[in-house]
This record gives structure tokens, C-alpha cells and sequence, in this order.
């Protein structure tokens, strides 16, 4: 009994410990957001006169193999301003933002922190 009551100690520390990692990556990233959330809303509201330099789509596959056609996909749409200083951001946007900007288009950006609130195309 001497090993297999080693081993199952072994197994409830190791149980444990990965349990904990897995609840400490978790309550991290929680926080992580809402201290992100909290310094958008505690930012500024600008509006800043800048161009769209880029823009790019980030898709991710999902297909579960026990149902054959059963596939999801997931796309996060990006698009890179350039104010007049020359610093650049990137904002992520909703694909109906996305499918209406263009590079080279140029106006006015409005955003809040890291949030991306709108722009607006000069004619």
C-alpha cells in the first residue's frame, strides 16, 4: 500500500497545483480586463485628425471532430491609424467598420483609451 498511497498523494499534489495555475491564469486575465476597462473609461474622449495605414483580419478555426460539417470560425478585424504626429494605433473594430474603411482614408478618429469610438471620413 506504501507506493500506490505515494502515488495517489502524488496525483492530488500535482491535481492541485494545476488546478491552481489554471485558477491563477484566469482571475489574472479577469483583472487584467477590468483594469483595462477602468483606464478607458477614466481616459479622455479624443478626436484626432488621422489616416487608416492598415487594416487586417485575425480568423480562428474551430471543427469538432466528432461532427462531421460542424465547423466555426471566428474573425477579429483590425484597423491601424497614423495621427498627425506620426504615431501610430490600432484599434480593434466591428467587421461593418471595417468593410467601410479604406487605407488612405483620412478624417477624424474619435477614441477613448485603447477603445475605438468611431471615424469620420473627410469628403
Amino acid at each position: 500500500m506504501g507506493f500506490l498511497g505515494m502515488g495517489f498523494s502524488l496525483f492530488r499534489v500535482l491535481f492541485t497545483a494545476f488546478f491552481l495555475i489554471v485558477l491563477f491564469v484566469i482571475l489574472f486575465n479577469v483583472l487584467r480586463g477590468v483594469g483595462q476597462w477602468s483606464r478607458n473609461n477614466q481616459s479622455p474622449v479624443l478626436n484626432v485628425f488621422a489616416t487608416v495605414v492598415a487594416k487586417r483580419e485575425e480568423v480562428s478555426y474551430r471543427h469538432h471532430p466528432d461532427r462531421m460539417a460542424m465547423q466555426h470560425s471566428n474573425t477579429v478585424y483590425y484597423v491601424t491609424f497614423e495621427v498627425e504626429s506620426g504615431d501610430r494605433m490600432e484599434f480593434r473594430v466591428s467587421g461593418q467598420e471595417y468593410g467601410m474603411l479604406i487605407e488612405q482614408d483620412f478624417g477624424s478618429l474619435k477614441f477613448q483609451g485603447t477603445r475605438f469610438l468611431g471615424f469620420e471620413r473627410e469628403r
